[in-house]
């Protein structure tokens, strides 16, 4: 056992930290070696297991992921933009492939973690479903077939404690139809409508975010023309599609050398 790669999962106590544990625990792949939580928690410095509502396990949570993440070979990360850029280059240091399921990244996050993957894998993905990353595929693949004579229409749903819209999912998806027409995204992104917006502008790439309920998420891309409408429609209705993606990241980054990979180099699609 003791040769299976050691996973730390950052952001213990929240929904996909919980799940991911679960998954990595139920796994013959792996170990579970190390958890952390932000500094102030009532979880740090109590054993996981207890913390869960279960038997010890013998894995104290954690505020400092040094404490953790120098043993480990792969750090699985669904926290903060801020949170994420600090454990890549705890993984750098480590030489640790860091699976980042985060969203919210501005410009100088992303251009940190871009920076720590010169020393280490990093695998950085919207969204770690499978099902996701093949309509992923498709979006491209229909907005390099249709012209502008089709808009191009975005709608995501999550649950309510969702702090960040328009979704990474959602932007993966008008990455991938803004790649498909040969575009930049900033230049023909449109979102946050309200009041007298005008017409709409040809060529757009529109986002419309609904938040409510537990959604765990549901997304649409919609091209829409005169007299027909084509819609790609991915549902989530559990979240360990999110945490087996996620440790098959890790896993599949064991071998591989310092990079900026995403699931699309995972799944090789």
């Amino acid at each position: 056992m003791t040769n299976l790669p050691g996973i730390v999962i950052t952001g213990a106590s929240g929904r996909m930290g919980q799940m991911l544990i679960k998954t990595v625990q139920a796994s013959d792949k792996c170990r579970l070696i190390g958890v952390t939580e932000r500094d102030g928690h009532d979880w740090v410095g109590r054993d996981l297991g207890a913390c869960m509502g279960g038997s010890d396990l013998g894995v104290p949570v954690v505020s400092d992921a040094i404490d953790v993440v120098k043993d480990a070979q792969a750090i699985i990360d669904f926290t903060s933009p801020d949170s994420s850029v600090a454990h890549a280059e705890l993984a750098a240091q480590a030489r640790a492939v860091h699976v980042i399921g985060t969203t919210g990244f501005d410009a100088s996050h992303i251009a940190k973690i871009d920076a720590a993957a010169r020393h280490a894998p990093i695998i950085r993905a919207g969204n770690m479903s499978l099902g996701v990353n093949l309509l992923s595929k498709l979006t491209k693949m229909v907005a390099q077939a249709l012209d502008e004579d089709f808009d191009i229409e975005i709608i995501e749903g999550h649950h309510h404690h969702k702090v960040d819209a328009p979704s990474g999912t959602a932007l993966m998806f008008g990455e991938a139809a803004a790649e498909g027409r040969g575009v930049a995204l900033e230049d023909v992104r449109d979102s946050g409508r309200d009041g007298i917006t005008g017409a709409r502008k040809r060529g757009d790439i529109g986002f419309t975010a609904i938040r409510g309920g537990d959604i765990v998420g549901e997304h649409d891309v919609m091209f829409a023309a005169a007299g027909e409408r084509i819609v790609l429609r991915h549902i989530a209705t559990d979240r360990s599609i999110f945490a087996r993606g996620a440790l098959k990241a890790a896993l599949w980054g064991q071998d591989k050398g310092p990079g900026s990979y995403d699931m699309m180099d995972v799944l090789a699609i």
